[in-house]
């Protein structure tokens, strides 16, 4: 038996609607990641909300805007709880369904101390896959992908702020508008149809404590200001996501680790 979101009969204007996956993050603190089948001491653990579509969606709408959630969710404690937290978070569950036929999504992640780890539509390939539909590319106002991502898309390998370039021009090629490669700790590289030459944007220098879901919160942020600056040039946009993502990494957990706007210096709106 499925229970499908109930819609209203009033039209509601959200600023930035989410399609995506929620996940339920189960995390472990470990000196070191283990060899396979090997049992190691950890001296941490814990659950938290995850998934790259809500963790988006969770940021944007702590920054300010009015968001909501199109998804489904299991029939279960998980589930239930996940709901709560997009409600807690005042994100719209109208479009979030429950079904008993599965069970919500759980991620297991394990955090290594040796290291860390109009309308207007966002694009973000996440998992990446090489014979992505090509409609995709011509259908997105913004493409957004990481260094992996865009490897996977393009065949170039992305270790610098060349090579993002050299795959950024590959995606223009295939049609995309405008096109934003994150480079993690280094920053990101925008370019676009109409500014072909690639631009770097370089990331505040932070102590990263864990940078799990620090892609989303960025992508979260950017919907945010394309929603609610819409007259904001696109770099500027990018800066003050970036920004926003750096904060995020110096706190554990995922959605947990997402500032809120009155957490963050009046500048960056």
């Amino acid at each position: 038996m499925n229970t499908e979101p109930n819609h209203s009969s009033d039209t509601v204007v959200y600023d930035v609607v989410v399609v995506g996956s929620c996940m339920t993050d189960l995390v472990s603190f470990t000196p070191r990641l283990p060899k396979a089948g090997e049992t190691i001491h950890g001296h941490k653990f814990f659950i938290g909300f995850g998934g790259k579509g809500a963790n988006q969606c969770i940021q944007a709408a702590r920054l300010g805007a009015k968001a909501a959630m199109v998804s489904k969710v299991g029939k279960d404690s998980f589930g239930d709880n996940y709901i709560e937290n997009f409600k807690s978070n005042g994100v719209s569950t109208e479009y979030v369904g429950q079904t008993d036929e599965a069970s919500t999504g759980v991620a297991p992640i394990t955090v290594n101390d040796e290291e860390s780890h109009v309308v207007k539509t966002i694009f973000n390939p996440a998992p990446a896959v090489a014979d992505l539909d090509p409609e995709f590319y011509k259908e997105s106002d913004v493409f957004c992908c990481n260094e992996t991502e865009a490897e996977i898309l393009t065949g170039i390998g992305v270790c610098n702020v060349e090579d993002a370039g050299r795959a950024g021009s590959m995606l223009l090629e295939k049609g995309c508008g405008s096109v934003i490669i994150t480079l993690g700790a280094a920053g990101s590289v925008l370019m676009s149809q109409d500014k072909q030459t690639p631009r770097y944007i370089p990331a505040k220098k932070v102590k990263a404590v864990d940078t799990t879901g620090a892609g989303d919160s960025f992508l979260g942020a950017l919907a945010f200001y394309m929603a609610c600056y819409p007259y904001m040039e696109l770099d500027e946009m990018s800066r003050r996501a970036c920004d926003i993502a750096s904060v995020s990494v110096q706190s554990q957990g995922t959605q947990a680790s997402y500032p809120h706007r009155a957490q963050l210096p009046q500048e960056l709106f």
